[in-house]
């Protein structure tokens, strides 16, 4: 078996998760938060819009933790997304955890904007 080192460039992967926070860089973060190249950010929940669609322009997917349980998102900021051309994918926290993490350490374009669970 070929083993190889994971490799992550500027963005930062999520380590771990627990209620209310999630860990990163080994240490945590608190309440819900917005990954992507330029670090790490509070996010104001589903309807701080602005910080998600700052976004559009540096990532071609972004997904969208919404906490224990899987949600929709408001049809005004997946409409919002779409139209800025950005892919949303949303999913449980725990999932779009994981799934930000092996994109990310293929070398892809993503974010990741996430409540806790």
């Amino acid at each position: 078996m070929r083993m190889n080192e994971v490799v992550y460039t500027d963005a930062l992967p999520i380590e771990g998760y627990g209620p209310g926070f999630f860990r990163i860089d080994s240490k945590p973060v608190h309440g819900a938060l917005c990954v992507s190249l330029h670090g790490v950010q509070p996010w104001g929940g589903l309807e701080d819009q602005d910080t998600l669609m700052k976004l559009a322009s540096e990532v071609d997917v972004l997904f969208v933790g919404t906490g224990a349980e899987i949600a929709h998102l408001p049809r005004t900021l997946r409409e919002r997304l779409e139209a800025a051309g950005l892919g949303v994918e949303v999913m449980n926290s725990p999932s779009a955890c994981r799934t930000y993490n092996v994109l990310l350490s293929e070398g892809r374009r993503v974010a990741l904007a996430v409540l806790p669970v």
